[in-house]
């Protein structure tokens, strides 16, 4: 029936892909939106940071934000943290295009032309200390500033004169920067203390990120007045009514709807993760033949969205880790969800807490695993143990 063509199935499973109906995080966009709208008046803000788990939406939300503070008129880079990429190379194109919009905003005043040239000035200095830049642009520069060599006083000096360039155009920059936690320490600083004096200075420059659970730490380590410059939401599962209207509203435009006891078996599938809610959606309006989607559906949709999973989301980040670090997930599935004491994963290795230390912190630097306290460990992918006891039925 046409209503069930694949062709207009609503549902959108992907990376960072805003799904047809974005429910339950009405709170947190209004909450963004009230902060770059303080920033942008001159008023005290702080940034935010969105900490959660892989698949509950933070880079959605991301994208929302971004659209929504473009529309009104801010000028906003958006980034995404590659591992082992140095920050200023991250950096370095999106300010250049920032800058640029900035300076066709108005034909007058001459601040963002000069942040252009202090911008050519820290390429060029940079460029001396991070091999993974390149750009080839004659930007010119403005002597004696952001070209010392130093990141933190160079970013601070550079993002200070952005600052100026966004305040005299009556807007304020906003740096998006997704999968934060793999910006290294060192670098992380320089940025956090940027934006700090941004902030003492009454500048409107202002953060909004997006990470792992660990992330918090990692700002906390680099600089200590980190919790009070930014605000850190726990982006989480989504509550039952959110989930529902997730799965429904799309499948009501087009005049489908669910049993009740389809949609609960999708929840209790998904632990309504938004991610895993678009995946089974998806595979229950393939299965249905028709309105309203059933049990029966659900149950066919649960074996081809596991399989997917197994062959895509899950299976790229298996791929990532040697021998020793999936015997160590593995040793956590068979403890089941988590969190996990070190000690017990150890135990069920039969090695000692020492020894299996160095693969716990690669883990945690692949962004595999977290520490919700100290010494225990959980997933950062959600439904993992269950993915890892299918690819590996054997712990030993």
């Amino acid at each position: 029936m046409l209503y069930m063509d694949p062709r207009i199935n609503p549902y959108a499973p992907g990376a960072g892909t805003i799904p047809p109906e974005l429910a339950g995080r009405d709170e947190i966009i209004e909450k963004a939106s009230i902060e770059l709208d303080r920033c942008r008046n001159g008023l005290a803000s702080r940034g935010l940071c969105l900490v959660g788990l892989r698949g509950v939406g933070k880079t959605v939300l991301l994208t929302r934000i971004s659209q929504e503070a473009e529309a009104k008129g801010f000028v906003t880079v958006s980034s995404e943290t590659p591992e082992n990429r140095s920050l200023p190379a991250l950096l370095i194109p999106a300010l250049r295009m920032a800058l640029l919009k900035l300076d066709r905003i108005s034909a007058v005043g001459d601040l963002a032309k000069r942040a252009l040239r202090v911008l050519g000035g820290f390429i060029g200095a940079m460029k001396l200390r991070y091999a993974d830049i390149e750009f080839g642009l004659d930007l010119g520069t403005e002597a004696g500033v952001a070209d010392s060599g130093d990141l933190e006083s160079d970013l601070v000096a550079l993002f200070i004169e952005i600052g100026k360039a966004a305040g005299e155009r009556k807007t304020a920059f906003v740096l998006f920067i997704d999968e934060i936690q793999y910006i290294e320490e060192e670098q992380f600083a320089a940025l956090i203390m940027a934006l700090h004096k941004c902030s003492q200075y009454q500048l409107p420059v202002i953060l909004i990120g997006a990470g792992l659970p660990q992330v918090v730490g990692q700002a906390g380590r680099a600089k200590s007045y980190a919790e009070r410059l930014f605000e850190y939401p726990r982006i989480g599962p989504l509550q039952s009514s959110a989930a529902k209207k997730a799965l429904e509203t799309p499948a009501n435009r087009l005049h489908v709807r669910y049993e009740e006891n389809a949609l609960d078996e999708i929840l209790s599938q998904t632990q309504c993760y938004p991610y895993f809610l678009q995946e089974w959606g998806k595979h229950s309006w393939q299965c249905a033949r028709q309105s309203p989607i059933t049990l029966d559906d659900v149950k066919a949709a649960t074996e081809l969205a596991v399989s997917e999973l197994d062959a895509n989301f899950f299976r790229v980040r298996f791929d990532r880790l040697t021998p020793a670090e999936k015997k160590y997930l593995r040793a956590m599935a068979e403890l089941g969800a988590g969190p996990h004491r070190s000690g017990d994963i150890a135990a069920l290795l039969k090695r000692d807490v020492q020894a299996v230390a160095p693969t716990r912190a690669t883990l945690i630097n692949k962004g595999m695993i977290y520490s919700p306290s100290h010494g225990d460990n959980s997933f950062t992918v959600p439904l993992f143990d269950g993915y890892m006891k299918r690819v590996m039925p054997s712990l030993i």
